[in-house]
């Protein structure tokens, strides 16, 4: 019986569980809070308060012609990066979020989501910059090529990559599955080894083609899934418009409460609700993990500013727009203190809306986890690439379609922690890199942005032998 080899499935998994816990926690500590936020807060300033450009950005980001060397449009680029984004995290991160960090995590996540965008900008930027082209013409760039080629460190380069393929089962992989498995589950009733074996399927169909594949399907399925979820938000959010006021009141004043007791929940006031909004947000929009500007890469575009710009619209529709609405949603119904997890959560938010509103989540749940799926496992395809070459990459896709099952049929508590840990292993090389390249990010913003050349030609991407595979 299936249920019997998933129990001693789970069972198997308890010890390693353990460990990832404790790594979780070390890893989360105030180091890596301040390193995170301190990387957004300085790369803000230094570069004028980037932020300020966005209008011109996603003016910019809408084009679907794209001008230059690469693979994909900076539109493709950009769905396909929106795609990991815009997923699990803003449904169930921020749910989890809350119920852990209570309503003030929705701050922490909102904020890490204004100062990400110039993270985002600055990743994206030195991705195109170093990025490199190989003998059959594929575009290959991330931040494992700006620590080799930028600051000549190809061991971090390596960290880098090694953390990502890891980092990419967690995040992109099995906490994607997992959610959406379990909230079949409860709504109709489908066993997760079922809902587990047809993702696999969808996800080996579109894998099997690579970047221009996984674009084709992002471009169509990315608006259409996100303006589906906002809209069922804002319909549950009208229904209650008048404790909105008193909602976004409560979520500011429990962000800077020393003791947090609101409701349900109990806990370590600003530092659970800084730890838990912050980890989301950056699970959520992951501005400063390096996984964005893998495909940013990939993208024609006349020089690195321009999709600099166009990148970094996708952490303001995720955090600032997407998530923000969520996390209202959560607190404004009481759901947060439901008792329920991770899925469940939203989906007792969602039941405010009888009967159509728990399916119209359960739709836009899976859509938005199949997007992710697809976004991720060429993340991950192009790290197993930097590490081991084109040979990597077949048995990576098929590594990555056998995981989709087991995250389905996995404990919630085990796929979010270890996602939790990969995230951060992930994150430091990258931020290493953002931090000391800093002062080629105000040349090219200077050269291009500052200096009204927008529409200006870069230089073309070398090709040596000892980047390009």
């Amino acid at each position: 019986m299936p249920g019997d080899w998933i129990q001693r499935f789970h069972g198997a998994l308890d010890g390693i569980h353990q460990g990832v816990i404790w790594m979780d926690g070390f890893l989360w500590g105030p180091p890596m809070l301040v390193l995170l936020l301190g990387t957004h807060l300085f790369l803000t300033v230094r570069l004028g308060f980037v932020q300020r450009y966005l209008p011109t950005a996603i003016r910019i980001s809408f084009s679907r012609k794209g001008v230059g060397e690469g693979d994909v449009s900076q539109f493709g680029a950009l769905m396909t990066a929106l795609a990991a984004t815009i997923g699990t995290g803003n449904i169930v991160g921020v749910a989890t979020a809350v119920a852990l960090g209570g309503p003030g995590a929705v701050l922490w996540c909102w904020l890490t989501g204004v100062f990400g965008i110039a993270t985002k900008y600055a990743e994206a930027l030195l991705a195109v910059k170093y990025r490199v082209k190989t003998a059959d013409g594929t575009m290959l760039g991330g931040p494992m090529y700006a620590l080799e080629r930028g600051l000549g460190q190809k061991w971090l380069a390596v960290l880098f990559c090694v953390f990502t393929a890891i980092a990419a089962f967690g995040i992109g992989n099995m906490v994607q599955a997992n959610s959406v498995a379990s909230l079949v589950e409860e709504t109709l009733h489908t066993p997760t080894w079922i809902t587990g074996g047809i993702l696999s399927l969808l996800t080996a169909g579109v894998v099997v083609g690579g970047i221009r594949s996984i674009a084709r399907v992002c471009e169509r399925l990315v608006p259409f899934m996100a303006v589906f979820y906002v809209i069922g938000c804002l319909v549950i959010l009208a229904m209650q418009w008048q404790t909105i006021g008193s909602t976004v009141a409560l979520i500011v004043h429990d962000a800077f409460l020393p003791q947090a007791a609101v409701g349900g929940f109990t806990g370590a006031g600003v530092a659970m609700s800084m730890r838990y909004g912050v980890a989301r947000g950056l699970f959520s929009n992951e501005s400063g993990l390096g996984s964005a500007p893998i495909v940013a890469a990939a993208a024609r575009t006349r020089n690195c500013v321009r999709q600099a710009l166009v990148s970094s619209t996708g952490t303001f529709w995720d955090t600032v727009v997407v998530c923000a609405i969520t996390g209202l949603v959560i607190v404004n119904t009481g759901a947060w203190t439901s008792g329920a997890d991770g899925a469940g959560i939203t989906k007792a938010a969602f039941e405010w809306i009888p009967v159509v509103g728990p399916l119209a989540l359960t739709v836009g749940l899976v859509t938005f986890v199949f997007s992710t799926i697809l976004g991720w496992e060429y993340y991950g395809e192009r790290a197993a690439e930097y590490l081991l070459g084109k040979r990597a990459i077949l048995p990576y896709r098929l590594t990555w379609v056998l995981v989709v099952f087991v995250g389905a049929i996995s404990k919630l508590a085990f796929v979010w922690d270890f996602a939790d840990a990969a995230n951060a292993l992930m994150a430091i090389p990258n931020l290493v890199s953002l931090l000391l390249l800093s002062g080629v990010l105000v040349a090219e913003t200077r050269r291009y942005l500052w200096s009204g050349h927008l529409d200006a030609y870069g230089d073309s991407p070398p090709v040596p032998s000892q980047f390009a595979s």
